[in-house]
């Protein structure tokens, strides 16, 4: 069963005069990784380098340190921890002494496992996109329905209702499908699409 993280998380260490700061945080797109970089963006850094993992897609950047020292050990670590939707940013100050290439490795990857360690790790839980219609007088009733089971969603208002998309755990479906077909007497339904993998929680 793969996991991901339960919050961001961070660690530093300095190796050789140089201080490294890793930071790891939970992303569900790459919408979110963007935003994670630019909320981390330091340019007072000698090099920012990173590696994330969402669902089988993953991407690394050594941002100039030599190819293969930096971006993918972080990535190795992601991996060998068994997470997925998880991106790990690691910040260098460079202090004046060159570590190598194999010290890089070690240097990257062990700030990167160091800050996973520390991290509370969390089972991903498979989830279901899904979407149904209704009117605008029963929205109420729907609205008042996904929020006391904290369930992800969208809604967009079109001439003679309301659209909404979900996020569903599996369990949660066959509930809500009968709540729909109660509420609009039998008028509408829920409908899935295709599958995504979003954190929960294991308690």
């Amino acid at each position: 069963m793969p996991y991901t993280l339960a919050t961001e998380v961070s660690f530093e260490e300095d190796i050789k005069k140089s201080r490294f700061q890793a930071i790891a945080a939970p992303v569900e797109n790459e919408q979110q990784v963007k935003a994670f970089l630019e909320k981390h963006l330091d340019t007072s850094t000698t090099h920012q380098c990173w590696a994330w993992k969402i669902g089988h897609n993953v991407r690394f950047n050594d941002d100039g340190e030599p190819s293969g020292t930096a971006g993918r050990p972080i990535l190795a670590t992601i991996e060998g921890n068994e997470l997925t939707n998880v991106i790990v940013l690691v910040n260098r100050w460079y202090g004046g002494i060159k570590l190598g290439t194999g010290g890089l490795v070690r240097a990257y990857g062990g700030c990167a496992g160091q800050c996973l360690l520390l991290a509370e790790k969390i089972e991903l839980i498979e989830k279901k996109k899904a979407y149904f219609q209704c009117l605008f007088n029963e929205w109420a009733i729907f609205q008042y329905e996904l929020n006391q089971q904290q369930i992800e969603y969208e809604e967009q208002y079109i001439e003679n209702g309301v659209v909404i998309q979900l996020q569903l755990q599996i369990p949660q479906i066959q509930a809500l499908a009968l709540k729909i077909q109660d509420v609009t007497r039998g008028r509408e339904q829920l409908k899935t699409v295709d599958e995504d993998m979003v954190g929960e929680n294991r308690e």
